[in-house]
Parts: structure tokens; C-alpha cells; sequence
């Protein structure tokens, strides 16, 4: 990690980043503890991270306007719209002020989309090809040591204020990452403007998925996840409640707990890239994440602690091995829209999976839904390491040869492609 944050451009993103994720660390589960609150309904809280996440249905249009801007300066513009649009929150009070939450939830589900891909082209300008597992470990090590402090301020701040707080909060991160991440000094190519029709524009980046037979199984494996993932935004508050008997708020207890694991995983994310390959890092974070969805059958708060640890040691594994095999096979100019397909082809069985489970968690007992949960991540798991010689650990890779490019976008020559 020490030879990323020597760069002074990564280091400079980095600082402007640790404020931007400390308001995001902050805002996500406290949007759904204030729909919870203001219903005392389990879906509602659910439909308020499900919000966030149904705007990943525009991703590969917004991929296609990220491509068409210098990385640095759109990043600085969305970061200070995200903090304009946060200036709402003022105005929750009561029950009927629910829609600005979910508003909100939107423009922030938005947001997130275009910072991601803007931040997905831009580390790729800044940082070489043999970096990109530590600049990625590097931001993955803050993002779960914030888990650490993040939900329990984000809920300490709402119990203080019912909610303004978080929306000062907020925009302050939002607003000094911006200032910092402005003074990065990188040399940006204007994009160059295709002539093809805007359609197979908007599509390029979903070509590029699916051009290497690495970032296919990928991308199956890791939906055949998400399937249930998303279960959790509702059956997890359904099991603090009725299994560990503890008001919503003890959710973000285990979310910092979980990021005692995090913060492990992320400063080793790198050291296990380099040993495993990418698909069986994944595959490693899926392994470890799954069996904290068994503690639903004995909801016991000494199993649940320690579970809830080696899941947050699997989550940066699963993230960074996913961030660094889609920025190393990926071209530069296709940075935004293949970020934001890759986004738009895992968000939608995510948006499914959270809507399904905000119905049946009030349908079906929590114990059953953790345990499918548990179930079908270890398949997934079990799918991924079947392909894990797609990619070859770096430690004993060969040089990649140059990219080759065809009528599909760019691919590279390492990668298995049919």
C-alpha cells in the first residue's frame, strides 16, 4: 500500500475520498433507521436502500455521459451536486415527509453512479496497471474502517437531531472532497467523439463485459449472490428485532463490528490479488460473507459478533478482486460505460432481490430467508472457484500482451476470450 500512496495524485484522491466516503458511511443505513422509524415497518426501511438503488436502471446511460467528460472535473461537479441534493433532508418531520427520503434516496442512487465510474477512470488515470490492487485495497481499508465509526454516528447523529444532522454531515463530506480532489493535477485527454450511433455507444460498455470469458463468470457468479444479497436491507433488521430483541439502531452496532473485519480485509486485499487472481479473491469474500447468514438459526449475540467479523474480512476481498480485474480489462476510454453496465447488470437483480425481500420478511419467518441467503452464496462461491484459473495470480503471471482491439471494443489477449 505504501508504494500507491507515494503517488502524490492517488494520495491527494485518496484524502478527497475519505471525506466523500465518510458522508456516504454515514447517510446509507440512517436513510433506512428513519424510514423505519417514521413507519415502524421492516419493508419501508428496505425500500429506502431499495431506492437507492433503483436508479442502477439508467447506469449504462450515464456510463455513456461520464466517457464524455474529463474524469476530475465531472467527479469534483457530482460531488458537489450530491451535496446540494441532500439540502431536502432539512424537511423530513413526520410520516408524510417520507417521499423526500426516497427522493433523496434516488438522487443520491444517481449520484452514486457517476461517481463511481468517473472514480473507476480516473484511479486508472493516476495509478499503473500493477497498482491497481493497492490503490483499490488502499480505498477499501478506509471504506470498512469507516463501518467502524460511519453507522454509529450516522444513528447517534439521527437519535440527536432526527435527522438534520446527517443531512450537515453529508453535505460537508461531500462538499471538501470536491475542494480536495479539484486540486489533483492528472493529464486528461479531451474525449475524442465517436461516429458510431449513440445506441451502440450506450451498449459499448456492456460488450466489454462479456468480450472475456473472466469477467463473464464473474459477473454470473456474483449475481447468482445477489439474488438473495439484497434480502438483508429488510430480514437484517427482522433479525435484530425478533431474533437479538434490540431496537433498529443495533443494526449499525454490527455494521462497525462487521468493519473490524473490513479494515483486515482491506489491507490484506492486495497481498491475497496477488496470490489468487481476482476470481478467487471474489471467491474467497463470497466463502467468508456467507456464513454470517446462518446466524438467523441460533440468534445469539456471542455468534453473531464474531460471524459478522469474518464477514467484513470477506466483503473488501469479494470488492477489490471485482474493481481490479474490471480496471485492468477495460480500456481507458470505455472506463465510465463499462463501470456503470457492470453496476447496472448487479444493481438489478440487487434492486429485485431488496424489493422481494421487503414483501417476505413480513411473508416469511427471518430464519428461513437468512438461511437461502447463506445457502446460495456458498453456491456462488462453489462457481467461481470452478473458474478461478481464468485469471492467474500476478506473482507468477506472464507479462499481458498489448491490447487487441475488434468491432467489440478492446480486450485484452491474456483474457480467455470465445
Amino acid at each position: 500500500m505504501r508504494a500507491v500512496l507515494s503517488r502524490p495524485a492517488f494520495r491527494l484522491l485518496f484524502c478527497g475520498l475519505l471525506f466523500s466516503m465518510t458522508a456516504e458511511s454515514v447517510l446509507l443505513l440512517a436513510l433506512a433507521i428513519w424510514a423505519k422509524d417514521l413507519t415502524g415497518s421492516d419493508g419501508m426501511a428496505g425500500a429506502a436502500i431499495l431506492a437507492v438503488v433503483a436508479p442502477m436502471v439508467f447506469a449504462p446511460v450515464l456510463g455513456f455521459v461520464v466517457d464524455r467528460f474529463r474524469r476530475r472535473p465531472f467527479l469534483v461537479a457530482v460531488l458537489l451536486c450530491s451535496a446540494a441534493m441532500l439540502t431536502p433532508l432539512f424537511a423530513v418531520r413526520d410520516r408524510p415527509d417520507l417521499w423526500i427520503l426516497f427522493a433523496v434516496g434516488v438522487g443520491y442512487g444517481l449520484s452514486f453512479i457517476m461517481v463511481s465510474a468517473a472514480l473507476n477512470g480516473l484511479i486508472k488515470e493516476v495509478v499503473p496497471d500493477e497498482l491497481l490492487a493497492e490503490a483499490n485495497g488502499a480505498l477499501q481499508t478506509v471504506k470498512q474502517g469507516l463501518r467502524l465509526v460511519g453507522p454509529l454516528l450516522g444513528a447517534g447523529l439521527y437519535g440527536a437531531t432526527k435527522g438534520w444532522g446527517l443531512a450537515a454531515v453529508g453535505i460537508t463530506g461531500f462538499v471538501l472532497a470536491a475542494l480536495v480532489i479539484s486540486a489533483v493535477r492528472v493529464h486528461e485527454q479531451r474525449p475524442q467523439r465517436s461516429e458510431l450511433h449513440w445506441i451502440a455507444e450506450v451498449t459499448a460498455g456492456v460488450r466489454q463485459l462479456v468480450a472475456t470469458a473472466a469477467m463473464r463468470r464473474v459477473l454470473v457468479g456474483v449475481v447468482i449472490a445477489i439474488t438473495v444479497f439484497g434480502f438483508g436491507e429488510s430480514v437484517f433488521f427482522a433479525y435484530v428485532d425478533q431474533g437479538l430483541h434490540r431496537s433498529p439502531t443495533f443494526l449499525g452496532v454490527l455494521i462497525s463490528i462487521q468493519g473490524v473485519g473490513g479494515l483486515i480485509g482491506g489491507l490484506t486485499a492486495a497481498r491475497v490479488v496477488r496470490r489468487l487472481g481476482e476470481i478467487g479473491t471474489i471467491t474467497l469474500g463470497l466463502a467468508l460473507f456467507a456464513p454470517w447468514q446462518f446466524a438467523g438459526l441460533v440468534p445469539r449475540l456471542w455468534l453473531a459478533v464474531p460471524l459478522v467479523v469474518v464477514a467484513g474480512l470477506g466483503l473488501p476481498y469479494a470488492i477489490v478482486g471485482l474493481m481490479t480485474l474490471l480496471q485492468r480489462t477495460t480500456p481507458a476510454e470505455l472506463m465510465g460505460r463499462t463501470s456503470a453496465a457492470m453496476d447496472a447488470l448487479l444493481s438489478a437483480p440487487q434492486a429485485l432481490s431488496i424489493a422481494f425481500g421487503a414483501v417476505l420478511v413480513g411473508l416469511v419467518d427471518y430464519r428461513v430467508l437468512m438461511t437461502a441467503m447463506g445457502v446460495v452464496m456458498a453456491a456462488s462461491a462453489a462457481y467461481l472457484w470452478a473458474g478461478q484459473a481464468l485469471t492467474r495470480p500476478s506473482e507468477t503471471a506472464e507479462p499481458a500482451p498489448d491490447q487487441v482491439v475488434g468491432d467489440g471494443g478492446p480486450v485484452r489477449q491474456s483474457e480467455t476470450v470465445v
